[in-house]
């Protein structure tokens, strides 16, 4: 049976079963792909067992014309989240984290002080932000959601959402240029 198929008839008798073979199909790559994130064989084989229930749950929220594309994005999607996480201490996110730095403009660590005002100065160049910036940076940066959390909670789609993201980010950086937050490449 097709993918298409195989959620049709889990849509219509809500049987697990057939997102069972789907899965079965995918597990693989999906395993593949988060240790390529993740870049540990027990987190990956964990994040596989949580995507499989985050499927189960959200499936019927999405029209899902291709599957394999769908769980490639959610499993990319959970990957990142999971990076992101603040008590995640694996070589990944550190180097995630350090991007992040290198990428702000941030290259040296920052003393008390500096973080509180880089904090002021932060808190004011979201208010400059025009709202579906604000918004979608807002539940990202902070609230830590996926972009396709922000497009299930905002009225905003998934392009919308990525590119709201992106033009914030760098209109936040251009703001705190100006402020001399931090200096410009």
């Amino acid at each position: 049976m097709s993918d298409q198929e195989l959620l049709q008839r889990y849509k219509t008798d809500g049987d697990s079963y057939w997102v069972g073979i789907l899965f079965d199909r995918y597990a693989l790559q999906l395993l593949g792909v988060c240790m390529k994130y993740l870049k540990n064989e027990e987190d990956a084989r964990d994040a596989v067992q949580q995507i499989f229930l985050k499927v189960l749950s959200d499936i019927h929220k999405h029209e899902v014309q291709y599957f394999h594309a769908w769980i490639y994005q959610v499993t990319k999607n959970y990957c990142l989240m999971q990076l992101r996480h603040p008590e995640r201490r694996h070589p990944a996110a550190i180097t995630e984290q350090h991007a992040e730095q290198l990428d702000s403009g941030a290259e040296q660590a920052l003393n008390p002080v500096e973080k509180e005002a880089a904090l002021e100065h932060m808190e004011a160049a979201l208010q400059q932000l025009n709202e579906p910036q604000r918004v979608c940076v807002t539940k990202f940066y902070l609230g830590k959601q996926s972009y396709q959390e922000i497009a299930d909670t905002t009225p905003y789609t998934l392009l919308q959402v990525k590119s709201h993201i992106q033009n914030g980010k760098r209109n936040l950086r251009l703001f705190m240029e100006k402020q001399g937050a931090f200096k410009s490449r």
